[in-house]
Order: structure tokens, then C-alpha cells, then sequence
């Protein structure tokens, strides 16, 4: 096992991969920019380097600069968390060019599943459902539309190195598609230095179905079930659950075979999970891959009781995954994770700034993921979330009300949260009945806007 870890990442991500390497007796080395410097994650490191200015750009995503920190210190391993440099390639390979291990899969299979029309073309070689679409990346207005013709409208273009949401537009006819392909092309070239496009079909009412899988570098893999994340805004997530209640288990089992197919056939090690669209009529399409822990992970964890990170960090080290999940893990009860952001839970605007009380909600099923505390600052350089809220029951309608019960009981002052929106979110019949998917969040605050005149 490593003795020393460099965390390349802030927030609570971060200190939840201290927690992990703590429990293994790993040492830590946090870095941080100037902005975070009374940060916990900070704190509680036993190591901390500072790499930059607040800007992501001159700090968490300069790779000299955690590379440099990661050697100044001896670190003979990096986990990069989500987000920040969790699926650049070329930081993956940067590491294994200066013999540091990165905790990931290797550099040629994060490029291939990141680039998202080779990650649909690579899970249709392994008899993964994928949406109809193009075969690859295309290339002008002309070819968008000959695509679209055979494909059928409404489609949907996407950024090929995409995320986020960020380079998608829905089309529903061909007079809208050279504008909306020339719109998505701009967007994404400003976001991922990458202009190129794909398509495909659009699903109007569909949930949005990831499942959970491990593999270790020996060839073994394991799907850990799946998580419902149609909840969103904006692309976003904002409420995740595990397991499913549309996923039947004969598709649980059919699909866990599948991917762990699929992943034996490209080579693929570490944590990673693979994102699904359900149409109305219960079929599944591959949408895309994630080659990084989630956010959402801690609701696998409440109801699997596998601690993924530490998973990570013992399939980086080279052990089987037999020894690190005896046997097949079995789901037990439910679990809901709310994503805490700061922000104002109306307008939807930023809310970075000071917070004056900070008190978490505790009892049996709860859990709170975060890194921040009262008199701490949440800075306007990072995304907004600050907390992960998840509560376990024995079955859906008690995981719901415990959510409620700890969502009442979480205060947070000085800035403004998403924690009225969660609870405004609950108490609404059509998400406790489980009527939902992707648009629920639009009708929602649709619904919310009338009501208020």
C-alpha cells in the first residue's frame, strides 16, 4: 500500500479522500490555492502545498504545479477526485511519465471513453444499447442534416468532449439545425477547446440511469447496481438515489453483465461509472462514461456498504478486487443524497461569501459530506456546492422522510442555499410517488411560477 498520497482536488471530495487514506494509515498532502487556505481539507492534511492563485487554471488544474508539489513531497500516488483533472489524460500520463501512480484508469482508456462518440462506437462493439446516432464526430452543417434525416427528429447535438451540459442544443426540425449546430459547435470549442459535435436520437420523457462498477488491474470487474439521477437542472444534479425504482431486476442483472463485459473488453481499472437514458418504454441506451469517482458515489455506499475510495486506492495499489469486495455486495434498503449548493434557492444566482452558522443535521441514516464550517469563506472562484446531505431507510418513503427530518434540522447562515429548494423538492407529490424524469425539475419551477403569480 502507498505510504504517502497527493490529493489533487479541494472541498469536501477532498477531505473525503483524506478520511479514507487516514482510516488505511496513508499520509495525506493536501494542495490548495490562495483561496483555499483555511480550507479543511487544508487542515487536515498531514502535508499542505500551496500551488497558485485562486483561479482553477493557475492552481488545481496547472499540472507542473501539482506534479512539482507531488515530488516535492515524496508522493508516490495522486487522486484526483471528480471534476478538476479526474479525466484528463494527459495529466494521467504525465503522472506515469514522473512514476507517480495515478489513482484512475490508464491515460488511452480515459481519452477513449472521454471523447464521447468513440466511447459510443467502443460500447457498441460490446453489444451496449446505445441511442441511434452518428458514428462518430460530424463535421458540417450538410452532414448534421443528412444525420438528423436518418436518425429521425427531434435530436439531440453534443459536444464529442463534452460535460455538463455545456455544448448541447435540441433540434426538432431542419429549418433550426444549421443555427443550433453552429451555437453547440461555439459552446463547446469555448469550453473543452474542441468544436467537434455528434448526435443523437432525443428521448422527450427520459430518467437518467448510471450504474456503479469497479475493476481492478487484473482483469476483474464488478457492477455495484445502479443510481437514479433524473433530478436536475440544467443539466445538473441535484437529488441522486440508489437503487432505481424503474429498473426491474432483471435488467439490473442484464445490464451489470453487460458492462462488466464491456469494461473487461477495453481494459478498464478503478472506479468508473456509465450513464444511461430510460425511454418511457423501459429501454436503456449508453449515453456516456465517467472514468472518476462521482459525487453522487456515497448513495452506492449507504446501500452496498463498500467504501469506493478506499476501493480505489486498494485497486491503485495493485490488489485483486476479491480481496477488497469478498463476494457480491447485496442493496440494502435506500438512499438519497440532496447536493447542497450555495445559491439562491429562487433565482438560482451564486451565493459565495461568509458563513456565520453552520450546524449539520445527525441520527441514524444520515450523513454529511462537506468542507465547510462556520466562519469559513465559500469563495466565488468553484463550484457552489459546499455539502452532500444523504440519508438511508429501509425502504424509499423512509429514506424521503429522514431526508426531510435532517433537511429541517441543517442551518446554514450568512450566504444563501439550496436547502429550500430540497425541501420544496420533497414535499411535492409526483417526486415522492416516484413520477418523474429528466424534465421534472422544469415543470417543477414551472409549476412554482404560477403559483406565485
Amino acid at each position: 500500500m502507498f505510504r504517502k498520497v497527493l490529493i489533487a482536488n479541494r472541498g469536501e471530495i477532498a477531505l473525503r479522500v483524506i478520511s479514507a487514506c487516514k482510516e488505511m494509515d496513508i499520509r495525506t498532502v493536501a494542495v490548495y490555492s490562495e483561496a483555499d487556505r483555511h480550507s479543511l481539507h487544508v487542515r487536515f492534511a498531514d502535508e499542505a502545498v500551496c500551488i497558485g492563485p485562486p483561479p482553477s487554471k493557475e492552481s488545481y488544474l496547472n499540472v507542473p504545479a501539482v506534479i512539482a508539489a507531488a515530488e516535492i513531497v515524496g508522493a508516490e500516488a495522486i487522486h484526483p477526485g471528480y471534476g478538476m483533472l479526474s479525466e484528463n489524460a494527459n495529466f494521467a500520463e504525465v503522472c506515469r511519465a514522473s512514476n507517480i501512480k495515478f489513482i484512475g484508469p490508464l491515460p488511452e482508456v480515459i481519452r477513449m471513453m472521454g471523447e464521447k462518440a468513440t466511447a459510443r462506437q467502443t460500447m457498441k462493439a460490446a453489444k451496449v444499447p446505445i441511442l441511434p446516432g452518428s458514428d462518430g464526430a460530424i463535421l458540417s452543417v450538410d452532414a448534421a442534416l443528412e444525420w438528423a434525416e436518418n436518425v429521425g427528429y427531434p435530436v439531440m447535438l453534443k459536444a464529442v468532449a463534452g460535460g455538463g451540459g455545456r455544448g448541447m442544443r435540441i433540434c426538432r426540425n431542419k429549418e433550426d439545425l444549421p443555427s443550433l449546430f453552429q451555437q453547440a459547435s461555439h459552446e463547446a470549442l469555448n469550453a473543452f477547446s474542441n468544436g467537434a459535435l455528434y448526435m443523437e436520437k432525443f428521448i422527450e420523457r427520459p430518467r437518467h440511469i448510471e450504474f456503479q462498477v469497479l475493476a481492478d488491474e487484473h482483469g476483474n470487474v464488478m457492477s455495484l447496481g445502479e443510481r437514479e439521477c433524473s433530478i436536475q437542472r440544467r443539466h445538473q444534479k441535484l437529488i441522486e438515489e440508489a437503487p432505481s425504482l424503474q429498473v426491474t431486476q432483471k435488467q439490473r442483472e442484464k445490464m451489470g453483465d453487460l458492462i462488466k463485459r464491456s469494461m473487461k473488453d477495453i481494459g478498464y481499472w478503478n472506479a468508473g461509472t456509465i450513464e444511461f437514458l430510460m425511454d418511457e418504454d423501459g429501454s436503456i441506451y449508453f449515453i456516456e462514461m465517467n472514468t472518476r469517482i462521482q459525487v453522487e458515489h456515497c448513495v452506492t455506499e449507504m446501500v452496498t456498504g463498500v467504501d469506493l475510495v478506499k476501493a480505489q486506492l486498494r485497486i491503485a495499489a495493485g490488489q485483486k478486487l476479491g480481496s477488497i469486495v469478498p463476494g457480491q455486495p447485496k442493496t440494502i434498503g435506500h438512499a438519497i443524497e440532496c447536493r447542497v449548493n450555495a445559491e439562491d434557492p429562487v433565482k438560482f444566482i451564486p451565493s459565495p461569501g461568509k458563513i456565520t452558522v453552520f450546524s449539520l443535521p445527525g441520527g441514524n441514516g444520515v450523513r454529511v459530506d462537506t468542507a465547510q464550517y462556520a466562519e469559513g469563506v465559500v469563495p466565488q472562484y468553484y463550484d457552489s456546492m459546499i455539502a452532500k446531505l444523504i440519508c438511508h431507510g429501509k425502504d424509499r418513503e423512509e429514506a424521503i422522510n429522514k431526508m426531510q427530518r435532517a433537511l429541517s434540522q441543517f442551518v446554514v447562515e450568512g450566504i444563501h442555499t439550496s436547502i429550500p429548494l430540497h425541501q420544496r423538492i420533497f414535499a411535492d407529490e409526483d417526486f415522492r410517488a416516484g413520477r418523474f424524469d429528466t424534465k421534472f425539475m422544469e415543470r417543477f419551477l414551472e409549476r412554482e411560477k404560477a403559483a406565485r403569480g
